[in-house]
């Protein structure tokens, strides 16, 4: 005989195959037995094996391995110090030097000079280092938008609360960065889970970064805080994908 017999059993009240896996005839509702038997691992009331269990591939919203983003944005900060530095191109044209006078475009292009080479150093670096580990956990164009929004917001916080605005270089948009990636890292802690970072490390970036108006005078503090403010904004909304 085969398996399938040894699947059912004849109801002693109405006579009818039902599973041996019951405890009630579903017919006649005669007892069958007093519970069911147990069903080896691996095996269902059919006899066959279990359907494998589909896992759920979960996709995260990093684009790829590399910071390709991340490196751009990098390596324009580190050109524009190079070109300012030597007075290829002047502060007065691409930077926050005294009022803007209807020239919006600086809010932008302010972020990539620096006259400074040691505090564009410390920009790009951590530019590279906290947007490259934005980048591949949230995609290129999470880290774009965190960039140009501090960058920007910075820069315009300094040209409208400062009396007389000076503002250059990456500063706002580095803590901005730093910020906006540190936001997971500070609630896994709160939810007593190991962070996946260094906080610690993060924290001395954004120090140094917020001191850096002490050595370097384009390094405008009301750009960094506003930088940093709209970095933990961004990465409160990241947390929440």
């Amino acid at each position: 005989m085969t398996e399938a017999t040894d699947l059912f059993v004849v109801c002693r009240s109405c006579g009818s195959e039902v599973s041996k896996y019951v405890t009630e005839c579903p017919y006649c509702g005669e007892r069958m037995r007093k519970r069911a038997p147990k069903i080896a691992r691996g095996q269902i009331a059919g006899g066959g094996p279990a359907p494998k269990r589909k896992t759920r591939k979960t996709r995260t919203a990093a684009a790829s391995g590399r910071p390709v983003v991340s490196v751009v944005l990098a390596a324009a900060c580190a050109v524009g110090a190079v070109l300012l530095v030597p007075g290829v191109v002047s502060a007065v044209q691409v930077g926050i030097v005294g009022p803007i006078e209807g020239q919006w475009w600086r809010l932008a292009s302010a972020s990539f000079f620096a006259d400074n080479l040691w505090y564009a150093a410390v920009g790009v670096a951590a530019i590279v280092l906290f947007g490259g580990l934005i980048e591949r956990r949230h995609g290129a164009i999470a880290v774009a938008i965190v960039f140009a929004l501090a960058a920007i917001g910075g820069m315009a916080a300094a040209a409208g609360l400062e009396t007389v605005p000076l503002a250059l270089g990456a500063n706002a948009a580095a803590l901005g960065l730093i910020a906006a990636w540190a936001v997971a890292p500070v609630l896994e802690t709160r939810r007593g889970e190991q962070p996946a970072g260094d906080l610690i490390g993060a924290g001395v970036c954004a120090a140094v970064l917020l001191l850096m108006p002490l050595a370097a005078a384009e390094a405008s503090s009301t750009a960094g805080a506003a930088g940093l403010v709209i970095g933990l904004i961004a990465g409160a909304v990241l947390a929440r994908r």
